[in-house]
């Protein structure tokens, strides 16, 4: 059976999707956050303070990370880059799970195997 017809394909490819879904608006949502506070956005306007709402669980575990670099309004958050960059990773790292369920042929399999043992 050829896998890239295989029933497991599909499934895997939406799976796959969603997770780059989640991530661009994850990630979409932090560089608004990081572009607000750079320029010094008024954290009381409802669109900076939906903004900061929603990212702030994101930003949580980061926040102690770095020192927050401040100059006259304008705020330079390391962490939030720290934080797209992990969530990033995170989401490869669940993309390269979901393609260990992908079936393969043994030729395939074999062919893989021979190109790990060179390295």
């Amino acid at each position: 059976m050829d896998s890239s017809h295989s029933p497991s394909t599909k499934p895997l490819y939406r799976g796959t999707q969603f997770v780059w879904y989640i991530l661009g608006l994850l990630e979409i949502a932090l560089a608004l956050r990081f572009v607000l506070k750079l320029l010094g956005a008024n954290p009381e306007a409802g669109f900076t303070s939906f903004i900061y709402g929603i990212t702030s669980v994101f930003t949580a575990p980061f926040l102690s990370v770095f020192n927050i670099s401040q100059v006259e309004g304008s705020v330079f958050e390391w962490t939030i880059l720290l934080a797209m960059f992990v969530y990033w990773m995170i989401a490869i790292g669940i993309i390269k799970l979901f393609l260990i369920g992908k079936t393969v042929s043994t030729q395939e399999a074999s062919v893989k195997l021979e190109e790990q043992e060179k390295k």
